[in-house]
This record gives C-alpha cells, sequence and structure tokens, in this order.
C-alpha cells in the first residue's frame, strides 16, 4: 500500500466575472511508505491547494486521492495523518500543553500515552518552558513549533506538512529536519511542500516540481544531483610525479606543497589515466556540481514558457 496515491488531481477556482482559474490540472503522484518526498514550488504554483484537497479542506474540481488506503475527505483518511497547515492557527487563550492535549482527545488517545506524547513533543520542540504560558503570548517561531508538535502527538505513519520551515530560525529549522530524518528513520512517510531548495536537498528522497499547477519534473533528489556533475576539483601533491603531462586542464591554483586543477566531467577519465602514467599523486578529489536550486530555477522557467 502507497501513502498517498493521487490520479489527474484538478482544481478550478472561479475568478473574476465566474472566470475558470486552474490551480491545478492533472496531477498524477505516488508517496511510497517510507520515503520523504519533498513537493517543491514557486509561490502560487498549487502546493497548498494540492494539500487543501488531501486533507479534505476543498474538494477538488477533478481526479481522486488515497491517503493510506482511504479515499480523501473521509474521516478515516484524516485520523491516519498528522498534518501542518502552511499558517497554523490556534485557539490562542490555550496554552501549548493544553492545545496538544485537546489534539489528542480528538484522536481519542488513552490519557496517560497523552500525557506522556505530549510532554515528549514539547520537549522535542523546546517548547517545555513555555508549555503552560497562553499561545497570544508566543512568537511566529514558537506558533510553528506548537503546530509541529501537534502533528506527533498521535503516531501517524503519514505527516503532511505545508511550508514547516516556515517563520523558524536556523536553530529551528535544524531542529525540524532532524526531526523529519528521524521519522524516516521510523519507517514513517513524510509530505511537505517547500520553495526553499536547502530543504529538500537536505533531507528528501525524491522531489516533484509543480509549476502553475502542473507537475513539471519528478525524480529522486540522488538523480537530480549526480545529473548536476560539472566537473571535478583535484588537489595533487606538487613535488611528486610529472605534472607537465597535465598542462592541458585548467590550473586553479598552486604553492610549494599542492596543485589544483578544475577537471570537467567528461575529461575525467582522461585526466585520471595522465595520473596514473605520469605518478602523480592525488591529496584530495571534490565533485563540482549543480546545486538542487539551479535545477529548481530551469524547471520554473520552463514551465513558465
Amino acid at each position: 500500500m502507497k501513502a498517498i496515491e493521487i490520479s489527474n488531481l484538478g482544481k478550478t477556482y472561479k475568478g473574476r466575472k465566474a472566470s475558470p482559474v486552474p490551480a491545478l490540472q492533472g496531477l498524477s503522484l505516488d508517496i511510497i511508505q517510507g520515503e520523504i518526498f519533498g513537493f517543491l514550488g514557486p509561490n502560487g504554483a498549487g502546493k497548498s491547494t494540492t494539500i487543501k484537497c488531501l486533507m479534505g479542506l476543498i474538494r477538488p474540481t477533478a481526479g481522486t486521492a488515497i491517503i493510506m488506503g482511504e479515499p480523501i475527505g473521509s474521516v478515516a483518511s484524516r485520523m491516519k495523518v498528522g498534518f501542518l497547515p502552511e499558517n497554523p492557527a490556534f485557539y490562542d487563550y490555550l496554552s501549548a500543553e493544553e492545545y496538544l492535549r485537546f489534539v489528542g482527545k480528538t484522536f481519542r488517545m488513552d490519557e496517560s500515552l497523552l500525557q506522556h506524547r505530549c510532554d515528549e513533543a514539547l520537549k522535542l520542540l523546546e517548547l517545555w518552558d513555555a508549555r503552560k504560558r497562553p499561545m497570544r503570548g508566543y512568537s511566529k517561531g514558537m506558533v510553528q513549533r506548537v503546530g509541529l508538535a501537534q502533528t506527533l502527538i498521535h503516531d501517524p505513519e503519514l505527516y503532511i506538512l505545508d511550508e514547516p520551515m516556515s517563520g523558524l530560525d536556523p536553530i529551528g529549522r535544524a531542529l525540524v529536519k532532524e526531526i523529519i530524518l528521524d521519522l524516516k528513520k521510523r519507517g514513517k512517510s513524510v509530505f511537505f511542500s517547500t520553495h526553499i531548495t536547502d530543504d529538500v536537498e537536505k533531507v528528501c528522497d525524491r522531489v516533484g516540481v509543480i509549476v502553475k499547477g502542473k507537475l513539471e519534473a519528478l525524480d529522486s533528489v540522488e538523480n537530480i544531483m549526480r545529473r548536476g556533475i560539472e566537473g571535478y576539483l583535484v588537489q595533487t601533491r606538487r613535488n611528486h610525479g610529472n605534472h607537465e603531462a597535465l598542462l592541458g586542464f585548467t590550473l586553479l591554483r598552486t604553492n610549494d606543497l599542492f596543485v589544483e586543477y578544475l577537471v570537467p566531467a567528461e575529461r575525467f577519465n582522461e585526466f585520471m589515466a595522465l595520473v596514473g602514467q605520469n605518478s602523480v599523486e592525488i591529496t584530495l578529489l571534490e565533485t563540482k556540481r549543480k546545486d538542487l536550486e539551479a535545477f529548481f530555477l530551469n524547471i520554473v522557467e520552463k514551465g513558465k514558457a
């Protein structure tokens, strides 16, 4: 069973003078159990619309979707998900502890287990010291952490997170990435949207890029990064071997100890053959590649064309 199955999902809104505004067009996508999937796209691309359809907050105008074997819109499907909306808003007269207990009660959790999970989540998200304060006094980042905490309470198999790092400082962002990676270790599935490529590159197994409501790219992060290899930075020991044989390659810098070359990917095998033939000692080898941001920007430009 897949964690999420989306088939030809579409959503069209009414614009001015009842003109159709397509927000989502023929989206088909499967999320495998146990994977972290990054849903990447610029603002207004259709990420939040997709998630709202999955969670039954809005009805799609076309297509179907299934969450953990249950059709979207059903109570059974929502019971199996830890959901974080894009801009979480809570009853601000409640404390974080009271709100987490409220969420746990809606999932009919046993009292002793609920208290244990509340304490665990509050400590994990570093909200313990503020747990009894009304949330009206919380910063935006603290409210975001409460939102993340409430997704963990009932220990679901699937997490759907809309911009989970939004409003967090660097420490908070690092903490959320650790939590997501820990969920993967425990066999959980995570589907999260973002427009920040670094978030995807650090934690995701696969990524989908959506532009103007259409899925424009779908691949593993590993494949994307492998295809992005442009060349290699090679550092060699200056006084070891015949460096004259390497004069046809770009020399980056040299000193009394080392010589550094920039080797194009298509000439790497040629370079390594010359290194072996001329007894040159390599002390450092680094891959020079395009990052995921370059891939993302290229897809976005194509999608807008």
